[in-house]
């Protein structure tokens, strides 16, 4: 355990997650991976089998974290356990789809709540201790949606552009203490939810993007595991744009 470097990732049940706890296993990482509250034991150890995962090489972390008193406990928890966290990937996140003139407050405040206050419930309890140690990388999954808006997602949108406002303020705080703080913007990502789409549905949006396909998971994972890596310990305060021409900025 002592010549890896410990890592968290959060929605790391989803199809992009499971890639990014994967990849930072590649990458000589031991894993916390954080799930919803209401996931069990036993969801965990079926992830496990369905992906092949080493289970020496991971621990599942059961927070809510939109409950910031529940994030700043389990961190705590995480802290005595392990000494420290060097990694810390920002990837929960949910869409409550709607026009505005129709969106409620409840699909509002969800989909804020998850996407963007959970940035602060997870890395608030870490930030100071990844300062005093002179080492962290906090990577934030962010969205091409983010970038230019979209359509029946200003909820959604609008997180996503907070996060990557977020991570170029905490750049300028961490830097000091090479610590970086880095966004990844995906675009329209095969994950399993995406691959069982409307064969239609699905042409109809890889037409819009200029390579004519989709990111796969293990596309976006290497992005993260590369901006947590040595290789990247110059760069802080960027989003990487992964939407295959999707939107140039």
């Amino acid at each position: 355990m002592e010549n890896l470097k410990i890592a968290i990732v959060t929605g790391a049940f989803g199809g992009i997650g499971t890639a990014i706890v994967k990849e930072l296993i590649e990458e000589q990482c031991f894993v916390l991976a954080v799930a919803s509250a209401k996931r069990t034991s036993a969801d965990f150890d079926a992830w496990l089998n369905e992906h092949q995962i080493n289970p020496t090489k991971v621990k599942p972390l059961f927070i809510d974290v939109t409950d910031q008193i529940a994030c700043e406990n389990a961190l705590s928890d995480v802290i005595d356990s392990y000494g420290h966290v060097d990694i810390l990937v920002n990837n929960a996140g949910i869409t409550r789809d709607s026009t505005f003139k129709k969106m409620s407050a409840s699909q509002w405040n969800e989909v804020i709540n998850t996407n963007l206050n959970s940035l602060f419930n997870m890395t608030q309890p870490l930030f100071a201790q990844m300062c005093a140690r002179k080492f962290g990388r906090i990577i934030n999954i962010s969205s091409v949606n983010g970038q230019k808006g979209q359509f029946g997602q200003a909820n959604y949108s609008a997180a996503k552009a907070g996060m990557i406002g977020f991570s170029k303020a905490l750049a300028y705080e961490g830097a000091r203490a090479n610590v970086t703080v880095n966004v990844v913007a995906p675009g329209y990502t095969e994950t399993p939810m995406v691959a069982a789409m409307r064969e239609d549905v699905l042409e109809s949006i890889k037409a819009q993007v200029p390579m004519q396909r989709l990111a796969t998971p293990l596309e976006v994972a290497q992005a993260v595991a590369y901006l947590a890596s040595d290789k990247a310990s110059y760069i802080t305060g960027e989003t990487l744009a992964l939407n295959g021409g999707l939107y140039m900025q």
